[in-house]
């Protein structure tokens, strides 16, 4: 997690920064969609430095901030549904337990990477999330550890949401897959949010990616239909 090679991305974990720094441009903006306070200081100059690096870095700017405001509607309505649970994997450095007006009770649980939650815990020490917030160090390719992990959490909400925001993506078509068939295995997993890309989106994004700047994280994920692939595993 630092900015020292030429693609300034080491692996898939700087990509948070990445996203950080949208989030943080939109806050600045005056009719901004939403506002992150604490985006700004968590992307520090990595994002930027990621963000002024790529080509497609609009479009990427875009899709971020259009992504982040959906998302945080799409949880706002279903905690009205008696959502009681959500668990944000790959969470990266996301703030909506903080920044979203969220009920008291609502148990919210961070899964990443130990270094990811590690240089987020720190910086985030002194701030108050607005629900229970937890956070859990796990890679999540391990798959019996997530798999335990899962069960586990089974068993502490009766509606319990999923978000998976920027890290479907990142996997491959069989990793995906094992993931949607794992989550999809407990019953008080009622609803999952997950990215989609067109297929023109898609297409557009092949052609425009650079290679090496994304080589560290490859957009690897390229099911021929989109929402046939989750169909399959039983979404």
């Amino acid at each position: 997690m630092s900015d020292t090679t030429d693609s300034f991305i080491n692996d898939v974990s700087d990509t948070a920064f990445w996203v950080a720094h949208y989030r943080a441009l939109e806050t600045d903006r005056k009719n901004s969609l939403f506002k992150d306070p604490l985006a700004k200081t968590l992307a520090g100059s990595l994002g930027g430095n990621i963000a002024n690096s790529m080509k497609t870095s609009k479009m990427t700017e875009w899709v971020v901030i259009l992504r982040t405001f959906i998302i945080d509607n799409f949880i706002t309505e279903q905690i009205k549904n008696d959502f009681d649970l959500v668990l944000n994997l790959g969470a990266g450095l996301d703030t909506r337990p903080y920044r979203m007006q969220l009920p008291k009770d609502l148990t919210w649980i961070e899964v990443d990477y130990p270094k990811v939650i590690e240089f987020k815990e720190k910086i985030l020490m002194n701030e108050k999330p607005k629900c229970k917030l937890e956070r859990i160090r796990l890679d999540l390719s391990n798959s019996e550890e997530r798999k335990s992990l899962f069960n586990s959490i089974n068993q502490r909400g009766k509606k319990i949401l999923i978000l998976t925001e920027g890290v479907v993506i990142y996997l491959s078509n069989s990793a995906a897959a094992e993931l949607a068939t794992d989550l999809y295995f407990f019953d008080n997993f009622k609803l999952w949010i997950v990215d989609y890309i067109s297929p023109e989106a898609a297409a557009y994004r092949d052609r425009r990616q650079s290679q090496n700047k994304m080589k560290n994280a490859a957009l690897l994920f390229s099911p021929k239909n989109w929402f046939e692939f989750f169909e399959n595993q039983g979404w």
